[in-house]
């Protein structure tokens, strides 16, 4: 039963990303599909026993609505104090299954799904990343912060072996097993992918797929250098999977079982409202991510009708808001890297009310970091801030225990 949900999820990938399958086409079966969980599975939670005829009656909501009463969301009515002492034991409530997103916000989100939604999220997962898996065996080697059962699905069929690396072990202590392992496909965030860029690794997966983390555009050309074939992503979060890169490279939402809305935030960003309506268990409906999304105006060459990102630029509480202005991440990050190609690794962190600071690596050049400096100056001063810039020169050590944030903005903001 739990394989055929995987099969059968697999299947539903890879006809949704079909190219023979009309834009038109797919929109008509999401909404047959969403009305369907509208009427079923909506209406099963207590947050939202009245239902609604229209996805647009429901409010939108957040992880802060949604840990306040993390029962009210979900089918069993697991409670969050549940699940945080789950997690200290076997991640398992009942038939259940529980986890926990690192909490890089300072504020960790939980959630809760069945056996039959894990293999649903694999064969989903699978079919978009490895759509050749029915053809032969693939070792899949996972780098991440911290392993969940979802990858146990994954250990259960035949078609693949995986191993889960711990990345806030470090990756000394594993560098030697994964290599030995040779995997077929590489999952880790994009400073790891470095990591092995830079000691000239030997392996030579046949996919390499970027995840977790912002990957920046010195990261990308650096690993790809590297690995000699062009680097793709994994756009997963604790909500679910939003996005896997296509052979192409186009970074394809997973409208096959997220629908999407769009709250524009400044400079041609968006900000996505989730409603995933192939969970059954944990209702997410019209939830408010804390990402910035740069969509694509043009068709992928892959010819898929599921709707393209031209790049996941940060998160919404990285943004620098100052006199007014919004200062996206991407703005920050291409004022610095393309300032100097000798610049591969920086922090932009916002320290105060009108203070930004600099930090480069000591090692840099003193050209290079003046460059940087003066091009960040010129953007700040050219969007009309009176905002002090002041450089730092500090070791960039890679810090395994936590997510890498390049940009940050440690000014709260007021109410």
């Amino acid at each position: 039963m739990k394989l055929t949900e995987a099969l059968s999820s697999f299947a539903t990938a890879r006809l949704a990303a079909s190219p023979k399958v009309s834009r038109a086409r797919f929109e008509a079966w999401q909404a047959r599909a969403l009305s369907r969980w509208l009427a079923r599975d909506v209406i099963q939670v207590a947050a939202y026993r009245v239902g609604a005829a229209r996805l647009q009656d429901l409010p939108v909501m957040d992880k802060t609505r949604l840990m306040a009463d993390f029962a009210a969301f979900n089918r069993p009515g697991i409670s969050a104090e549940e699940v945080a002492q789950a997690l200290q034991q076997d991640c398992r409530i009942g038939s259940h299954t529980v986890g926990a997103s690192t909490g890089t916000s300072g504020n960790r989100g939980f959630f809760v799904i069945s056996d039959a939604e894990r293999y649903r999220w694999l064969g989903s997962l699978l079919g978009k990343a490895i759509p050749d898996l029915l053809l032969s065996r693939v070792r899949v080697a996972v780098i991440l912060p911290q392993n969940t059962r979802l990858y146990d699905a994954a250990r259960k069929t035949r078609r693949i072996e995986l191993r889960f690396f711990d990345i806030t072990e470090g990756p000394e202590t594993f560098v030697d097993a994964l290599e030995a392992f040779a995997p077929d496909v590489l999952v880790a965030p994009p400073r790891l992918l470095s990591w092995l860029a830079a000691r000239q690794s030997p392996l030579r997966p046949r996919r390499i797929f970027s995840a977790a983390e912002t990957l920046d555009l010195q990261e990308r050309a650096a690993i790809e250098a590297w690995s000699g074939q062009p680097l793709r992503q994994i756009y997963m979060a604790t909500e679910g999977l939003l996005g896997v890169s296509c052979a192409h490279g186009g970074l394809h939402l997973a409208e096959d079982s997220v629908f999407f809305e769009f709250e524009p935030v400044g400079d041609d960003l968006v900000s996505p409202l989730i409603t995933s309506f192939r969970r059954e268990t944990q209702i997410m409906a019209r939830y408010r991510m804390n990402d910035l999304l740069r969509l694509s105006d043009s068709p992928c060459a892959c010819g898929s009708p599921l709707r393209l990102v031209s790049e996941v630029v940060g998160r919404r509480d990285d943004c620098f808001e100052i006199e007014g202005r919004l200062i996206t991440p991407d703005a920050l990050r291409n004022a610095v890297v393309k300032a100097d190609p000798r610049i591969t690794d920086y922090r932009v962190i916002r320290t105060g009310a009108q203070v930004i600071r600099l930090v480069l690596p000591p090692d840099l050049p003193d050209e290079a970091a003046a460059r940087a400096l003066a091009a960040l100056r010129e953007y700040v001063s050219g969007r009309g801030l009176s905002v002090g810039v002041v450089l730092l020169r500090e070791p960039l050590v890679f810090d395994p225990s936590r997510k890498l944030r390049r940009i940050e903005n440690r000014v709260k903001a007021r109410g």
